[in-house]
């Protein structure tokens, strides 16, 4: 007897040690252990973002998503959009990032046909107007928009007694004679924007061409660098010690130069040429890049990009207009903005027949 009650109270003790491992009950409620709180515990996922240099957002904005998501965004900042968008076709076999964001209407077509990028058709689409959405399959989805024009500083040509250009002829007179200085098309988005101005104004064929304006400007001594940064951080007289008071910038630059003087201004101390013809209404897209293993990040990020949150923190820190017509504009951004009434207008299908020939050609003329 006395060994029977041994052998039930050591079946006891090893039933009572078997529920302590899987979980054990007081008072009919469940106790969790601590295996089962893992996935609460789970390290955040990481979610590369490829950009070209000039993408910013704030960091505020930025936590916000990876507190949501528990996961932490990886910025891979690439070179310029040319060069940012090279760099992800060249490494499409083993993708360096999960989104790309970047990819514009003067080099959409070279992406597309890369076969880089992911369809998806966001919900957030609802928010954007049709005209910004210019891929149909879904593969790049519009996040803003700008326009480059010529940007001028107005108190160089003040104190000149100059008045500024307002016709791409007037870069040639030798009144303007090394002031401008413009971005490769082949490596800068601005750049390749204000080619497409060019050839739409003066074409491609007939007695004088766009090559012919371009060997001009070059007599004039313009002045080419391989990105927008490179021009306008480094040799406009307006934001720096440069001697250009002439760049091929965006009718958006303006706020930023106001908002950011030091000391504060009471106006923009630059303006934009916004004539019509003189500007080229340019798109930025965002896309997923095909290959990613996360899937379910990459439309949740997009989808936040397009959200009034991301697309309301756009013009301030990127100084472009957000695609969402529901995103309401800071005070600033509205008074020294400028929206040019009639930008120069290209064919996209003509643009992605020629683009790459249309370079070629400009580097034989302007760089050889």
């Amino acid at each position: 007897m006395k060994q029977h009650f041994l052998l039930m109270t050591l079946f006891s003790l090893i039933l009572a040690a078997c529920s302590g491992a899987t979980g054990a009950t007081s008072g009919g409620t469940a106790v969790t252990s601590p295996a089962s709180t893992n996935a609460d515990a789970a390290e955040p996922r990481p979610l590369v973002f490829m950009s070209h240099d000039s993408f910013a957002i704030s960091e505020d904005v930025l936590k916000a998503f990876e507190t949501e998501h528990n996961v932490v965004v990886e910025l891979l900042p690439a070179g310029d959009a040319g060069a940012a968008l090279n760099q992800a076709i060249l490494t499409k076999e083993v993708p360096l990032a999960d989104v790309f964001f970047g990819v514009d209407n003067t080099f959409m077509g070279r992406a597309l046909a890369a076969g880089i990028f992911e369809p998806y058709q966001s919900p957030q689409l609802a928010e954007i107007p049709d005209a910004l959405e210019l891929d149909d399959t879904y593969h790049l989805l519009p996040v803003d928009f700008g326009d480059v024009c010529l940007n001028y500083d107005k108190a160089w040509f003040a104190e000149q007694g100059l008045a500024p250009p307002q016709t791409l002829a007037d870069l040639t007179s030798p009144a303007y004679k090394g002031l401008l200085v413009a971005e490769n098309p082949a490596t800068s988005s601005p750049g390749l924007a204000f080619l497409f101005v060019t050839i739409a104004q003066f074409g491609v064929a007939g007695e004088y061409t766009y090559l012919d304006y371009w060997a001009d400007l070059r007599a004039n001594e313009i002045l080419i660098t391989n990105g927008w940064e490179d021009a306008y951080y480094g040799y406009f007289t307006a934001a720096s010690a440069g001697e250009r008071p002439l760049v091929v910038s965006y009718a958006s630059s303006p706020p930023a130069e106001f908002i950011y003087a030091d000391p504060p201004v009471d106006e923009a101390p630059t303006a934009s040429v916004v004539e019509p013809g003189m500007c080229f209404r340019q798109v930025e897209f965002v896309g997923i890049l095909k290959g990613t293993q996360n899937r379910d990040l990459a439309e949740a990020f997009v989808d936040y990009m397009l959200s009034q949150p991301f697309q309301e923190d756009i013009p301030l820190n990127m100084f472009v207009f957000p695609a969402n017509e529901n995103a309401a504009l800071p005070p600033a951004f509205v008074t020294w903005a400028q929206v040019p009434d009639q930008p120069a207008a290209l064919n996209l299908a003509e643009i992605d027949a020629n683009r790459d020939a249309w370079i070629e050609a400009w580097t034989e003329v302007v760089l050889r």
